[in-house]
């Protein structure tokens, strides 16, 4: 009899579901199969009880094609695919750390020598001499790691019998070394706290298998601390209701395990909790201890340095001879509200400037440091100031966002964690900075920093420092959570000018006024009319990747490079998303016909030399940051390694990073790259679809963000409905308590946003709070009542009283269509 066909594979997300029969479209990531397909994803369909995302099954059926859709798996039966010894051990030897051992080699190594393989290995090598595929370098140099790493391999195996990955595994030995699996069993959930990569759901699949009740405090207590923060982290809220966070611990628990948890077990662990001082309370609103004392140190330090102001008055009678010697050397003339801001910021101890693109902002700044200097009598010569004694700092969130305040200042620039001497971690530590050392520091696209970045930088700050912030309100806010500027702009006491009136128009530049017509949330007239420095192509989703493929394939036979050109798209996933246009953009620009070129595969990205890379987390010690893009410049093979491990050299400007393979998940490729990743940067011609596709993410900010980020050229594509859709769409609004500290009042109901008080089309993420009770109780606690009938009709959609795809969280008809 013939072996059944499967396929083994990840869960990576669940299209459509039927609760009445249990039928559900499902999209799985490949690991193994023994049919003739070839394709890394497939479509599965068919009647499923419990099934999880990121969870591995063993699915067997057959092919079906679909009219539509293509080719499908109809499942007849499936299992959990259950992690074993033999397949850690597997997946053990075919890892990284054994270069030119693969898969097959590493399964033929076990069925020869067993469970035991290792310890029979280091005891008897020459036991190796009967696998084929292994020579003799091979042999010597898989010996050889063994006996270098012998303890770490029994920790890494042991993990691997857990179901994680080889990558994650040694991130898990990393951080707890030889007691990484006496930890696990001891506490799975610190998982989810210390590693990258771990959610909940992951821990709670070992919790279970050690035998952790799905009732126990441990548990509950784990749950509520981890959505605490992931709601943040999604939301960019910097605190939770009470009543949402219990629904949402609620969902996550009875999600991740099929069993009953009585509401009022829940609600005590956040009481108790919040006694032991591992969240925090105000009112029914509840903080993650990080969040909630950095808000409370950026109160603190503002206060500060508000109250330091000794030696700030002078003549107005210098200040305006001052300036129009500025004005002299710079060889401009400065408008009203632009003299206004110079003198306003050196006269005071903390200062905002904003305006948006063509306002002058740069130009202010130039003359700020002028003025600054003449008055303190700092020599601008950086031949006899060196950078590290400069006086004047100027600082940005990112590399590119430093370099361009470096070229139009002329003065040294660095990033904010340079600054700061801050290590790689996301969130900024509470310790291990360093005191910034001048006269006066301007930070430059302030609304890029979260809330744990501006509380260590105001820290930081001594007394007597003159501070003055700089950025664009109407932009995209921080990834992290909070919105520092947006809060900061709105507290009466911090001198502040915005600069409104457009300057830069003397080229006829017609991406300036576009930009400010979104921001005005007014429908641009001309939007769809080509001008010289603008073009308009409209298309739909299918075909938004053709289209860049031709306008780009002209633009390179004119001389256009791939550092000239940067495309934007809102989202990764779809035919119009991130993935797929960077792969296309890189056949385009970096091809690679004949294989001659030197590349790598990782995950389902390939690399070669001469690829537009973006690093995506900070790394201090090497001087590149989220958000730096670089060239791949050399690639050399594990064989030819000293660490016996595949290396990329990517030069960033005039810095050259080595990265070895466990470090490539910092990077991914750059020809396309997401909005909020081009934050801080400008490009010589941006390329910018928007389409229904990326219906939840089609807002004012972003695509003012996006248009802002062009120098030259612009090249919008997409559905003129979805541009009129973002222009309307105003951000949601994020729930911060820092407000609310600086201006010493409640936090309750007159923080949170309702819709009658905003402009059409703008969206709260979060439903009102009570703020009658002062202590969580109970009652605040979801109960499982029958939810009102409420029949959703056409009407209804078509004058917008309800989204028609309410609850379906990331999920469009887009998405299931053009991925299923």
């Amino acid at each position: 009899m013939s072996e059944r066909m499967y396929i083994v594979g990840k869960v990576v997300a669940i299209f459509y579901q039927n609760p009445s029969n249990f039928y559900k479209v499902i999209l799985i990531k490949i690991t193994d199969t023994n049919s003739d397909n070839t394709d890394d994803e497939i479509v599965v369909t068919g009647n499923f009880g419990d099934i999880q995302e990121d969870e591995l099954y063993r699915f067997f059926g057959v092919f079906v094609e679909h009219p539509k859709y293509g080719r499908q798996l109809q499942v007849e039966t499936y299992q959990k695919e259950q992690p074993t010894s033999e397949n850690g051990l597997i997946q053990f030897l075919s890892s990284e750390k054994f270069p030119g051992i693969g898969k097959r080699t590493a399964e033929r190594i076990i069925e020869t020598l067993g469970e035991e393989a290792i310890d029979r290995i280091l005891e008897d090598p020459t036991l190796l001499e009967g696998i084929p595929s292994l020579n003799e370098k091979k042999r010597t140099l898989l010996v050889e790691t063994l006996r270098l790493n012998y303890g770490m391999d029994q920790v890494i195996v042991g993990l691997n019998r857990y179901g994680f990955s080889s990558h994650l595994a040694f991130a898990i030995y990393k951080m707890y070394k030889n007691e990484a699996l006496e930890m696990i069993e001891e506490n799975p959930y610190r998982l989810v706290e210390d590693i990258e990569g771990i959610g909940f759901k992951k821990a709670d699949q070992i919790a279970e298998e050690i035998g952790i009740s799905a009732t126990s405090p441990q548990r509950l207590r784990a749950a509520i601390l981890y959505q605490i923060m992931h709601h943040c982290l999604q939301t960019g809220h910097t605190y939770v209701p009470a009543q949402m966070l219990l629904e949402q611990a609620m969902f996550l628990l009875e999600n991740s395990r099929p069993v009953e948890i009585q509401a009022e077990a829940l609600a005590d662990c956040v009481i108790e909790l919040v006694e032991e001082g591992k969240i925090q309370q105000e009112g029914t609103n509840l903080f993650e201890n990080s969040l909630y004392f950095s808000e409370m140190g950026i109160a603190t330090q503002i206060q500060r340095l508000l109250d330091d102001n000794d030696t700030l008055q002078y003549p107005e009678k210098k200040l305006n001879q001052l300036i129009r010697k500025a004005e002299k050397q710079l060889g401009i003339t400065y408008g009203p509200s632009q003299e206004q801001a110079i003198k306003a910021a050196v006269s005071s101890p903390l200062f905002i400037l904003t305006g948006g693109p063509g306002t002058g902002k740069t130009t202010v700044i130039n003359g700020i440091v002028q003025i600054f200097a003449e008055l303190h009598d700092i020599e601008l010569d950086l031949k006899k100031n060196t950078e590290e004694a400069f006086p004047i700092l100027l600082a940005a969130p990112t590399g590119r966002a430093a370099k361009r305040m470096n070229e139009t200042t002329g003065l040294p620039s660095g990033t904010l964690h340079r600054l700061l001497g801050l290590n790689s971690h996301e969130k900024a530590p509470e310790e291990g900075t360093k005191e910034v050392e001048g006269r006066l520091l301007i930070v430059d696209e302030m609304s890029m920093v979260d809330t744990w970045l501006a509380n260590t930088l105001l820290k930081a700050i001594p007394d007597g420092m003159q501070v003055i912030l700089v950025g664009d309100k109407d932009q995209l806010p921080s990834v992290g959570p909070g919105q520092v500027l947006h809060d900061l702009l709105e507290i009466p006491m911090i001198p502040k000018q915005e600069l409104t009136e457009i300057y830069r128009q003397g080229d006829g530049s017609s991406i300036i006024p576009l930009a400010h017509e979104i921001k005005n949330g007014q429908m641009p007239k001309n939007l769809l009319e080509n001008q010289k420095d603008r073009s308009y192509f409209r298309c739909e989703a299918h075909q938004i990747e053709p289209l860049i493929a031709n306008i780009v394939t002209k633009a390179k036979n004119k001389g256009f490079t791939a550092q000239d050109i940067q495309v934007l798209a809102p989202m990764y996933r779809g035919v119009a998303g991130i993935n797929a246009l960077n792969q296309m953009m890189q056949s385009i620009f970096n091809p690679n016909p004949d294989g001659r070129k030197k590349e790598v595969q990782f995950n389902e990205s390939v690399y070669r030399i001469g690829d537009k890379v973006l690093q995506l987390q900070n790394i201090p010690e090497k001087n590149v940051f989220n958000g730096d893009m670089g060239e791949i410049v050399g690639i050399t093979y594990a064989k030819d390694s000293e660490d016996k491990v595949d290396e990329l050299l990517i030069r960033f400007d005039l810095n050259e990073v080595s990265f070895t393979r466990n470090e490539w998940q910092q990077l991914t490729l750059a020809y396309c790259c997401s909005i909020h990743k081009a934050q801080g940067s400008e490009f010589k011609m941006v390329i910018l679809p928007m389409v229904h596709q990326y219906r939840r993410m089609l807002q004012r900010n972003l695509l003012y963000t996006a248009v802002t980020r062009s120098k030259e050229m612009l090249i919008l594509l997409g559905e003129p409905s979805a541009y009129q859709r973002s222009i309307e769409q105003e951000s949601h609004v994020r729930l911060t308590a820092l407000k609310s500290r600086l201006l010493g009042t409640t936090l309750g109901e007159s923080e949170v946003a309702h819709p009658d008080t905003h402009q059409k089309g703008q969206t709260v993420d979060t439903p009102t709070v009570k703020d009658s009770e002062e202590t969580l109780s109970t009652n605040d606690v979801p109960r499982k009542t029958p939810v009102e009938e409420t029949i959703l009709t056409i009407q209804m959609v078509e004058e917008e009283q309800v989204d028609p795809m309410i609850g379906m969280g990331e999920i469009s008809p887009f998405d299931f269509l053009l991925n299923a």
